[in-house]
């Protein structure tokens, strides 16, 4: 399954992107593969992420993994503002 999930940041797209990327085997303990991350040409401060993960159960799983959730919290994610959308093939 193929989502989008977009955010809101607090503290700049250059902390978020280092610790995205610092996060691949925390990703694939939850079976959830990146496909594609960045922002919009004008505004950094709103970045989105295409991932393919293997279930919504092991998603929901690796969002309430406490080292995930403080990682996120770190790099400026804004939860209230998480968008995800449901890609239909």
């Amino acid at each position: 399954m193929k989502l989008i999930i977009s955010v809101e940041l607090t503290q700049g797209y250059e902390l978020w992107k280092n610790l995205l990327l610092g996060t691949d085997s925390q990703r694939e303990k939850y079976g959830i593969k990146l496909l594609a991350y960045g922002h919009a040409k004008d505004n950094e401060n709103k970045v989105y992420q295409v991932l393919d993960v293997e279930s919504m159960e092991k998603m929901q799983e690796g969002l309430q993994d406490p080292e995930i959730a403080k990682m996120r919290t770190d790099a400026g994610v804004n939860l209230d503002s998480q968008e995800v959308v449901f890609l239909v093939e």
